[in-house]
């Protein structure tokens, strides 16, 4: 029997405020246990909250942002859930009426577009986080310096049919909160995180089958790899002949596997009310118009401006916006002089290799804008060739020197004097008869050995394209 898979992600994206959001506490990450708290965030009688205007702005910018109907009316609600870290056993988030409503953004497959639904986008409060290294192993500890700290939950309709179209999904939220600068994208802090709802059912069935959500998957390769892991449970299950249950289970990245955590709720199961002690957000056709103009350019606007504007493929320029400081970057170098192509080429490229090797980020990266533009130059003036140039790049990239040092210091100057390089090459064609008799016969697959004896003689420094245009001429 063959299945479709259809898939839904709530995720939760934090929102960079300084203070939470119903109190005046710090969001600041990695303070001591419980020290980030008051009467509100504790949830004391009597202590009563009030709202983050910022919040409020942020979750409407993301609203545009993914082209979402603004609620003029927005407002909270209490679900009911035993919380073992949010003291006052409820969440204050939103149900009913949520601050953004259906909105979609576009993702890209294996070169194929796809719109992707939001049903919603609403705010809510974070719980606490329960720690378990303490001495007693039967233990928990409670933290509850992240109760009250701002989320928006961007929930998706069930449109993904994959697992590459759900992480495609979640690099694309990602890139649109970076560039709004409303999320630190932090996924290894908590500070971005998904829950994925999968289900399968036969071919051509419009009924959805029974779900399962994975909770907290807090990378794209977690994303990917869980919702593989279901689809593969469930699909098993039901050629057994035994039923899917509805129920949350909890990700494994170890293991690569998943484990059952609790039955599902569905949305009667909290309980949901109105918050009495939160008025409804009133939000202004000004604000909402004020806040549309100080959008930044978005992540697929600057994309099609970078394949128009510098003439890049389509695959190059969408690799170059997924990171909103990688673009920026981008642009300091070309803006320094670099050629707009071959800037591209190292970023994506070499660039890209050695930060993943490092493990460090564009933000940290030892070589400035105007450094990799002056490495650029070298290479079309014909001062090192493209291979010297990524020995050059690597010291580069580990000291923070200028290519210009690395040269010098290192005699790496490319040599392109024409008779230097002729006596070169006569000496190798008289050294090697056989090769040029097979050469003149007919075999011309062995010019590039001629090219690579010469290389060896000037140590990688010859001029590759004056070495081809010699030997070219002294074998007619």
């Amino acid at each position: 029997m063959d299945f479709e898979t259809v898939i839904g992600l709530e995720v939760h994206a934090q929102l960079a405020t300084e203070s939470k959001l119903m109190c005046r506490c710090s969001t600041e990450y990695g303070k001591e246990p419980n020290s980030n708290t008051c009467p509100v965030c504790l949830g004391l009688p009597g202590a009563l909250p009030t709202i983050n205007e910022k919040a409020v702005r942020y979750a409407i910018m993301l609203g545009l942002a993914t082209n979402c109907t603004i609620r003029r009316d927005s407002q909270f609600a209490r679900k009911n859930y035993f919380y073992p870290d949010l003291p006052k056993a409820y969440q204050t988030s939103q149900f009913d009426r949520p601050i953004c409503e259906n909105g979609w953004i576009d993702i890209e497959v294996k070169g194929e577009q796809k719109r992707i639904g939001i049903t919603r986008i609403h705010m809510e409060e974070d719980a606490g986080k329960l720690v378990h290294d303490g001495e007693d192993p039967n233990a928990s500890y409670v933290d509850l310096n992240r109760a009250s700290v701002p989320l928006v939950e961007i929930v998706s309709e069930p449109d993904m049919r994959n697992a590459d179209e759900a992480k495609a999904y979640m690099e694309k939220i990602h890139s649109i909160v970076t560039y709004l600068e409303i999320c630190d994208g932090n996924m290894e802090k908590g500070n971005l995180r998904c829950d994925a709802n999968v289900s399968i059912r036969p071919w051509k069935q419009e009924e959805f089958g029974t779900r399962s959500e994975t909770k907290n998957l807090n990378s794209f390769r977690n994303v990917h790899a869980s919702i593989l892991y279901e689809v593969g449970r469930q699909t098993d299950l039901i050629l057994d002949g035994e039923s899917v249950l509805q129920e949350t289970r909890l990700w494994d990245a170890n293991k690569k596997e998943s484990r059952s955590l609790r039955t599902k709720e569905t949305s009667d199961d909290y309980r949901y009310f109105p918050c009495p002690d939160l008025p409804v957000i009133k939000i202004e056709e000004s604000t909402i118009n004020d806040l549309q103009k100080d959008l930044p350019e978005l992540p697929d606007a600057k994309r099609d401006r970078f394949e128009k504007t510098y003439g890049l493929s389509h695959y190059d320029a969408s690799v170059l916006v997924a990171e909103k400081p990688v673009a920026n970057y981008y642009e300091e170098v070309v803006k320094a002089g670099s050629n707009a192509k071959l800037a591209a080429n190292w970023i994506t490229g070499d660039m890209a290799k050695m930060m993943n090797e490092y493990k460090t980020s564009i933000q940290d990266c030892k070589i400035t804008a105007q450094s990799l533009t002056s490495l650029i130059q070298l290479i079309e003036n014909g001062t090192i060739s493209g291979k010297i140039a990524k020995t050059v790049f690597e010291e580069m990239f580990t000291q923070g020197t200028n290519p210009e040092s690395i040269i010098e210091s290192k005699g790496l100057k490319q040599v392109s004097d024409t008779s230097e390089l002729q006596q070169i090459c006569s000496k190798i064609l008289d050294d090697n008869p056989d090769q040029v008799a097979s050469y003149k016969g007919g075999r011309t697959k062995i010019f590039g050995f001629f090219v690579g004896q010469a290389m060896k003689v000037t140590k990688g420094k010859g001029n590759p394209q004056i070495l081809n245009q010699i030997f070219k001429d002294l074998l007619k």
